[in-house]
């Protein structure tokens, strides 16, 4: 999607082809703040409680924490940077409803804006404890709902004109 969003004017100072390498070294760690929260709650099979979700939302603040510590030691211009970034703000909402800040539209890193829609395809598409697979065209029809709300709305764009390697990967 990076590689799509590069070729529209708005984005091709930033998305440059270091910083779309960073990202794809830097987005496996979104999740890493997830150490800190209690099996109980990630291995649920159910839907959580409340305050289990509350629980579950501090992943991204002890991600960014988590990746602080290497950056203090690796310095600043680590690709833990762009690292912590994505692990804070991958769960923020284009309309503002998301967490941990409510941080909205360009407010937004774009590279918690993809891996927003990332994480949640990957989400959509992978069997869980709690829920079956969905197919791709069930994730498309989510995402796309999702667009201007949920999701940047060029970013959906980008997903839907690289849908076809998203196809591949599933």
């Amino acid at each position: 999607m990076a590689l799509e969003l590069q070729k529209v004017d708005k984005y091709k100072d930033i998305l440059t082809n270091q910083y779309i390498d960073l990202l794809y070294k830097s987005a496996p760690l979104h999740d890493i703040g997830k150490v800190g929260i209690r099996d109980s709650i990630l291995l649920k099979p159910g839907k959580l409680t409340k305050e289990e979700f509350e629980e579950m939302k501090k992943h991204t603040i002890y991600g960014e924490q988590s990746l602080m510590v290497g950056i203090n030691q690796l310095g600043e211009d680590s690709f833990l940077t762009l690292a912590k970034e994505i692990a804070l703000t991958h769960h923020e909402k284009w309309d503002g409803s998301g967490y941990p800040k409510g941080l909205s539209k360009e407010k937004i890193p774009i590279s918690g804006r993809l891996m927003a829609l990332s994480d949640v395809y990957d989400a959509l598409i992978s069997k869980r404890i709690y829920k079956v697979a969905f197919t791709h065209d069930e994730a498309k029809k989510i995402i796309l709902a999702g667009r201007g709300t949920h999701f940047d709305p060029d970013v959906v764009d980008a997903f839907i004109k690289r849908e076809a390697i998203f196809i591949r990967i599933t």
